[in-house]
């Protein structure tokens, strides 16, 4: 439930009072209409959205151009600045200071969206759907891999339906219910087979096995670089490939599962060379969280 409040909750709470307030002068709106404004688009880039809908940031967008519309014109014949009393000139600091905290959120998602390392070009691994990116790009707070030097520009992959959600419920405990489970993993690349796992089990969430973190997985040298492929969290006694085998492009490696170190299904992905994580991109697109993937 924490996370339906700060993704809908307490943007919506924001905007409203937005909508609401009354103002005394144009400063004191400018100040609140930006505030408001950094947050939501704070929210809007770094939020994991497959929880609540992916579509339903479009309409806090909406709902907030549509606040600052109406707002504006309450405000637009008052005065730019009155004397304000103390109380006054604190809670316009305050809008002040978290106009700056917000802002140089939104910057730090910013930077995230490219990288100046050469990235892996791999074809993407999921064919039956719309793929949504949990956790993806150049800042920890898109990417909280980017804290571990070996899964730097790892992916967490999900898949959402046609109304933006990844599972049946906000958390629910059947396997079944989450899009992208047992959907079957191909070859991002033509290469060989250097490790594989096929028999730890499925967890049922928020169940995990932090011991064996990549659970069934196929690692892949690939032609054409030095790093190894990591395709992680599979299905227990799904994985059709063994070690040293060659596989091609669009092969079949397996299915997704929920076995590992994992929070709920999906398929986790990084290339890493000599215990470094490197970038990966698709189609040359560099995948960040929110991105999606048809």
């Amino acid at each position: 439930m924490l996370i339906v409040g700060f993704l809908v909750l307490l943007p919506a709470v924001f905007i409203i009072t937005l909508w609401k307030a009354s103002f005394k002068s144009k400063l004191e709106w400018l100040l609140e209409a930006l505030m408001v404004t950094v947050f939501v688009f704070f929210i809007f880039q770094s939020g994991n959205w497959s929880w609540v809908g992916y579509y339903f940031r479009f309409l806090l967008l909406a709902f907030l151009i549509l606040a600052l519309a109406i707002s504006w014109k309450k405000v637009c014949a008052l005065p730019f600045r009155i004397k304000y009393t103390i109380y006054k000139k604190f809670s316009l600091g305050f809008n002040t200071l978290l106009i700056i905290v917000f802002g140089v959120f939104n910057v730090f998602a910013i930077t995230s969206y490219t990288t100046d390392e050469a990235a892996i070009e791999l074809s993407f691994p999921l064919k039956d759907g719309t793929y949504y990116i949990g956790h993806g790009g150049n800042h920890v707070q898109m990417n909280y891999h980017q804290a571990y030097l070996p899964q730097q520009y790892a992916l967490d992959i999900l898949k959402v339906n046609k109304l933006g959600f990844r599972a049946k419920g906000l958390y629910p405990k059947e396997l079944e219910k989450y899009q992208i489970y047992e959907d079957d993993l191909y070859s991002p690349c033509n290469g060989k087979v250097v490790e594989a796992q096929n028999e730890l089990p499925d967890f049922i969430p928020p169940e995990a096995d932090p011991e064996n973190a990549t659970g069934n997985y196929v690692a892949l040298s690939c032609e054409n670089t030095d790093a190894i492929i990591y395709l992680a969290h599979m299905q227990k006694g799904s994985v059709a490939v063994t070690q040293d085998a060659t596989v091609t492009v669009g092969q079949k490696l397996g299915k997704v599962g929920n076995s590992g170190n994992t929070s709920e299904p999906h398929l986790h992905i990084h290339a890493e060379k000599d215990g470094v994580g490197i970038p990966i991109q698709f189609n040359e697109r560099f995948l960040v969280r929110n991105s999606l993937v048809r």
